[in-house]
C-alpha cells in the first residue's frame, strides 16, 4: 500500500538528521570543552537530545511499516508516536541538566570570555541545520509524513538555537560574560518546550484527540457527493500518522444494498484521493423522513 512504501522513504529524513546531529554534537561539545562556552555546550547537549528524538522517529518508522497480524489487526503505526513519548521523557532530562548547570553558573558568578571559535562552530551548525530542514520539509511534503514534517521543524529550530548561542557568544567576546550562560539557559527551556509539545501532541494521540477542523473537512467532503442526503455521524483518530475515520451516512432508502456499497466504495475512494486517508469505514442508513 501507498502508505507503507511513504513510510521507508520517510526514513532518509530521519538518516540524515541523525548522521548531521551526531556530528555536530560530538564536534560542538568538544569545542566547549576547550573554548570554554556554556552556550555551546548547550546547544550540543541539544543535538545529542536531537539524535534521540531522530532515533526514536526511525524506529517508529520501521515498526510502523510492519504489516497486521494476529494481535495487531490495524497494524504498528502507533509505534512511531510511543517512540516520540520516550524520546520526550529522555530530552527533557537533558534540558533540565542544561537548565540547572547554567543557571547555577549564573548564580555562582562562574563566567568567563568564550574563544571565538566556539561562535563560528554554533554559525556553521545553524547553516548545517538548515540545510537538513530544507531536504526533510521537501520530502515530507513528498511523502506526506506528520513525523518527518515536525522533524523538519525541530531541524529549523535547532538552528535557530545555534544562532541564539553564537549571539551570546559573540556578546560575551565584548565584555558582557553572562550572555554565554545565558545563552545556554534559553537553550535548555527550549530544550524543555520542545520536549513538552513533543508529549502533549504523542499523548493526544494515543488518547485518540483529534483534530475538529480536519472532521469538519471530512464531513464536508461526505456531504458532497450526490447519493449521499445527511450524514449522521463522523468519527476520526490516529493511528500513528494513518487516519482512521468511521461515518454514518444516510441514502435513499429506496436503493439496493449494493447500490449502498457502490455509495460507500465512492465515498472512501474520494477521502483517499482528497485527503490520503486510506482506512475509511462508511456505514450506511436508509434515510428518515420523519427526522429531516
Amino acid at each position: 500500500m501507498g502508505e507503507y512504501e511513504n513510510l521507508k522513504r520517510g526514513e532518509r529524513g530521519a538518516w540524515v538528521s541523525i548522521i548531521a546531529y551526531l556530528i555536530l554534537a560530538v564536534t560542538k561539545l568538544f569545542v566547549a570543552s576547550i573554548g570554554n562556552s556554556e552556550a555551546l555546550r548547550a546547544d550540543g547537549l541539544n543535538n545529542t537530545t536531537d539524535i534521540v528524538a531522530s532515533v526514536a522517529v526511525l524506529i517508529g518508522l520501521k515498526i510502523s511499516r510492519k504489516p497486521p497480524d494476529e494481535d495487531h489487526h490495524y497494524g504498528h503505526f502507533k509505534a512511531e508516536t510511543i517512540a516520540s513519548l520516550i524520546a520526550a521523557f529522555i530530552m527533557v532530562t537533558i534540558g533540565l541538566e542544561v537548565i540547572f548547570g547554567t543557571f547555577q553558573d549564573i548564580i555562582n558568578q562562574e563566567v568567563s570570555e568564550p574563544s571565538l571559535l566556539t561562535a563560528w562552530t554554533a554559525l556553521t551548525g545553524a547553516a548545517i541545520m538548515f540545510g537538513v530542514y530544507k531536504y526533510n520539509i521537501n520530502l515530507s511534503s513528498k511523502v506526506n509524513s506528520n513525523a518527518l514534517y515536525a522533524a523538519a521543524q525541530d531541524n529549523k529550530s535547532d538552528a535557530l538555537v545555534s544562532v541564539g548561542a553564537a549571539i551570546g557568544i559573540f556578546g560575551a567576546q565584548l565584555g558582557i560574560y553572562w550572555l554565554d550562560p545565558l545563552a545556554g539557559l534559553i537553550v535548555g527551556i527550549i530544550i524543555c518546550k520542545t520536549a513538552w509539545d513533543i508529549f502533549y501532541d504523542a499523548s493526544h494521540r494515543l488518547t485518540d484527540g483529534f483534530d475538529e477542523q480536519e472532521i469538519e473537512s471530512i464531513r464536508k467532503l461526505i456531504e458532497a457527493h450526490p447519493d449521499v442526503w445527511a450524514v449522521k455521524d463522523v468519527k476520526g483518530r490516529l493511528q500513528g500518522n494513518q487516519t482512521l475515520v468511521d461515518a454514518t451516512i444516510h441514502i435513499n432508502p429506496s436503493l439496493t444494498i449494493e447500490q449502498g456499497h457502490v455509495i460507500t466504495d465512492e465515498v472512501e475512494k474520494i477521502l483517499e484521493e482528497e485527503l490520503h486517508i486510506y482506512h475509511a469505514h462508511i456505514h450506511i442508513e436508509p434515510y428518515d423522513y420523519k427526522n429531516e
